[in-house]
């Protein structure tokens, strides 16, 4: 899927019934495909991989193997611009004053110093690699701050393609899914005692 074929232009589509049309399809699909991944997320087996990276596997799947009709490539591009920001907004309505203050001045300083160092190593990382700059900061703010919302957020910013998007948002969930089930074995193999571990973890 192009950045061309999938941007959404409000001023081309505008607030009518023709509007809803273009996009309808799309939406619908995507609608589909996230419904397909929280019912996967119920199976016995398929409960520890969230529904966010089930919906990447079936939208992969389903672009690659049945490819995405043309008529829903606005509604794509809609969902992808418009209705996961409003997820993103959504997600960060969850944090509140009380979260805050529970974490404490010390709890505090620990995350900023991680999300700090963790944004950038990894794009220093990223320059190292020789990975196109929009997309090493799309992947840093995701590693540092909260996976694929971060990726969403920043990229009003950033104004990467929506294949750097994409491309960021299954790197920063694949490789958090991967540390839920390593992280577990790790306090044996660091000598990390559960205080320790629990903050190491959390950082």
């Amino acid at each position: 899927m192009s950045h061309t074929t999938l941007a959404y232009k409000p001023s081309a589509l505008g607030a009518t019934a023709d509007a809803v049309a273009i996009i309808l399809p799309g939406v619908a699909l995507t609608a589909l495909l996230a419904a397909a991944a929280t019912a996967l997320h119920r199976v016995p087996g398929l409960s520890h991989f969230s529904p966010l990276i089930l919906a990447i596997i079936l939208g992969a799947l389903f672009h690659n193997l049945l490819r995405s009709p043309a008529a829903a490539l606005p509604g794509i591009g809609f969902s992808l611009r418009r209705v996961l920001r409003l997820g993103v907004v959504l997600l960060g309505l969850q944090l509140t004053l009380q979260n805050i203050v529970t974490v404490g001045p010390a709890g505090l300083a620990v995350i900023v110093a991680t999300l700090a160092i963790t944004f950038v190593g990894t794009k220093l990382l990223g320059r190292a690699f020789g990975v196109e700059r929009r997309l090493a900061e799309l992947i840093a703010a995701g590693t540092a701050v909260c996976g694929a919302s971060a990726v969403i957020a920043t990229n009003t910013v950033t104004e990467g393609s929506d294949e750097d998007v994409a491309y960021a948002v299954a790197c920063v969930t694949l490789f958090g899914t991967a540390a839920m089930f390593l992280y577990p074995a790790l306090p044996a193999v660091l000598h990390l005692s559960p205080r320790a571990y629990g903050l190491w973890a959390g950082a």
